[in-house]
């Protein structure tokens, strides 16, 4: 049945399913990094007395660590006591100390969230009152720096090297057993286990640092790493560890007993068992990621864990593969090069391959996307739409082998046919020989009588001569043949030569080279792809950013409508530019109700187009230059991409206020724009 479909049909049907079947995704909850949604005391309150604790709650349970939760007071020294506990459900506290002064307190806070991702922010309340503080937390930067970069990188090695282990070992077993003992095969499978152990060992030891401070000092801190051993992504990356001692055994076997046991039953029950064994393997490598990242948490965790390890199994198998298959094209011996068979195989294996990576990934864009607008409108659509058409750049260029896989089978059914011909030919060319040799030796024999007795005597004759010559050749030719160095060295000559003359004869077949183009760029094109889905893996969801948009429309409609109707409320809107690369947008600050005594705050970031601003930092000062009051610093919480809020802001007193926004928009760039307002 699967013979009568095209490889244009395959095509047409694995685009529309790429294209338009993620395209299907509906609105729905899906994993994402948590967020701030209340702390005690609030954020910008004054307080008559110190507070006994201060409390956090998030929009789900995080990891923490002694560090997670930190109160500074005025002079930048941390008033908190021991390490911070749950209070109840997502509601996180730490013991402050006692006898505290009067004065602006800064609480900075770092958690992991539960699809493993840090979180970071901070804000401030006063005790009595507001005063200035030399406090600073600006820095925090969860997952970014140099540590990220390197623990980015190690994911994008791990990933890679679980690709090349899987896939190797599954294009040797499925497609091409001759290779188990094609030394260049056996390297790259290899090199695929080292390199996931290598990154695993990696990734353990940059964790800490990782969802903790950022610091290149604290990469060896033992005390990080045995917290990150209690934490489930640590569980994770030790699973991964020990089921890699696992498929050491497994390489071992499949290069070692397998390749030399002969062909016949007890081998393809080997095969069986490898099969299987593998699989199991390989699927408990993909569990991994998936009980520690984006699947364990939202949205059917229970359906979405098993997906995401099909999702991986499926991507292996065809990456994985199309990197062996390159491998064997390239470096295979001359005389034993990939079939067209292999080659065939192959193609099913990986066009089966394909249909499950586009199933699963329909389900993964389900759960992470919240509307058709979402592809566009959001980082994670935009990278979700460069995967979809890499992929799609993928199926293409492997139809196109798959018609050079069909014209390599053409042409060896064609010379199985004329060498079958050949044989015959020879062999009646050889029977007509026989014959005529036949006749010719009982010529010989009859002549041979007649002159032997001739021969005889002037041998006699001649014997003392010719004696002394005929033994010293005779010696010369007997060195040659009995010296087995000499002879070890023709024959490597004579090999050398036949390898390269197949090797000539083998490159010189234009199916195969235009196989192995082909085939070469559908490998560039994968390790591009494998690039944008480390990225996606470390975004955030599309449905967040759409939220954050509708939520900031909705916002600056009420704040409107409060304004039209007096209630006192405040907006001001202010354009900004760092000078950085993308660093254009507008920023607009409500205020409710704009009254002496307590405010609620919310700021949105924009770009020129409207669309959300996803930065990295937000702070707000109010000054009363007046009554020399000021600046208070208020650093709101970020609640969703281009959103932050405050409550509990305090306005001492009435007049016209300053009010200035920070804006960074990078590591590097910021900018401080402000707007005097009436308030009170």
């Amino acid at each position: 049945m699967t013979r009568t479909i095209t490889p244009r049909l395959r095509t047409l049907v694995l685009l529309f399913l790429a294209v338009t079947g993620a395209l299907l995704a509906g609105a729905g909850p899906a994993s994402a990094h948590a967020a701030l949604t209340g702390s005690d005391p609030a954020q910008g309150v004054v307080v008559p007395k110190a507070p006994d604790q201060v409390s956090l709650t998030f929009s789900e349970n995080v990891s923490l660590n002694n560090n997670s939760i930190r109160v500074l007071d005025p002079k930048g020294k941390r008033v908190d006591l021991a390490k911070p506990n749950n209070l109840t459900g997502t509601t996180y506290g730490v013991q402050l100390k006692s006898g505290l002064g009067k004065g602006t307190y800064t609480v900075a806070w770092q958690v992991v969230s539960a699809d493993s991702h840090p979180v970071a922010g901070a804000y401030t309340f006063s005790v009595g009152a507001p005063s200035t503080t030399v406090a600073s937390v600006g820095g925090q930067d969860a997952g970014g720096g140099v540590v990220g970069w390197l623990y980015g990188f190690g994911r994008y090695m791990s990933y890679a090297g679980y690709i090349v282990l899987v896939g190797g070992a599954a294009f040797v077993l499925a497609c091409w057993q001759r290779g188990s003992g094609v030394q260049a095969l056996q390297r790259l499978v290899v090199g695929g286990w080292l390199t996931l152990t290598a990154a695993t060992l990696w990734l353990l030891l940059l964790r800490g640092s990782y969802a903790t401070s950022g610091s290149v000092g604290d990469i060896f801190d033992l005390n990080l790493l045995g917290q990150v051993l209690q934490t489930k992504t640590g569980a994770a990356l030790v699973s991964r560890l020990l089921l890699l001692a696992a498929a050491a055994l497994f390489i071992a076997v499949l290069f070692g007993a397998y390749d030399k046991r002969e062909e016949g039953a007890e081998k393809r029950d080997l095969t069986f068992g490898l099969a299987i064994g593998g699989t199991v393997v390989a699927a408990g490598l993909a569990a991994s990621w998936a009980m520690a990242e984006h699947a364990s948490t939202g949205l059917q965790p229970g359906i979405a864990m098993p997906v995401d390890v099909i999702h991986l199994l499926a991507v292996a198998t065809w990456l994985g593969g199309l990197t062996a298959l390159l491998v064997a094209l390239y470096r295979a011996p001359a005389d034993t090069p990939v079939g067209a068979v292999a080659v065939d195989r192959f193609s099913r294996l990986a066009f089966g391959s394909v249909v499950a990576l586009v199933a699963t990934g329909i389900y993964q864009s389900w759960r992470q996307l919240g509307s058709w607008s979402a592809f566009t409108d959001t980082a994670y659509g935009q990278l979700l739409l460069v995967k979809i058409a890499l992929v799609a750049l993928l199926v293409g260029i492997a139809s196109i082998s798959r018609r050079w896989t069909r014209r390599l089978a053409d042409t060896a059914v064609t010379e199985t046919e004329e060498s079958a011909g050949e044989v015959t030919d020879a062999a009646e060319k050889a029977e007509k020989e026989t014959v005529k040799t036949s006749a010719g030796t009982k010529e010989a024999s009859v002549k041979s009588g007649v002159s032997s007795a001739s021969a005889a005597s002037d041998t006699s004759g001649a014997s003392g001569a010719s004696g002394a010559r005929g033994s010293g050749k005779g010696a010369s030719v007997d060195d040659d043949s009995e010296d087995p160095e000499r002879a070890a060295q023709l024959a490597r000559q004579q090999a050398a030569k036949d390898s390269a003359r197949q090797k000539r004869v083998r490159d010189a077949d234009p199916n195969r080279f235009g196989l192995r183009r082909s085939v070469l760029a559908e490998a560039g094109v994968a390790v591009a792809l494998l690039a944008v889905t480390t990225v996606l893996t470390q975004t955030e969801p599309g449905r967040t950013e759409q939220d954050a948009k509708a939520t900031a429309a909705a916002a600056s409609s009420s704040s409107s409508s409060s304004s039209n109707s007096s209630s006192g409320a405040l907006t001001l809107d202010m354009s900004f530019d760092t000078g950085g690369k993308d660093g254009k947008g507008v920023v607009r600050v409500d205020l409710d109700p704009a009254a002496v005594g307590t405010n609620e705050m919310h700021v949105y970031v924009q770009r020129p187009n409207g669309r959300a601003f996803d930065i990295p930092e937000v702070k707000v000062a109010f000054t009363l230059a007046a009554k020399k009051i000021g600046p208070l610093p208020v650093a709101p919480d970020h609640v969703t991409t281009g959103h932050w809020a405050a409550n509990g802001v305090q306005i001492p007193m009435a007049g016209d206020w300053q009010i200035a926004v920070t804006v960074r928009t990078s590591d590097i760039d910021q900018v401080t724009v402000s707007k005097n307002a009436q308030i009170g």
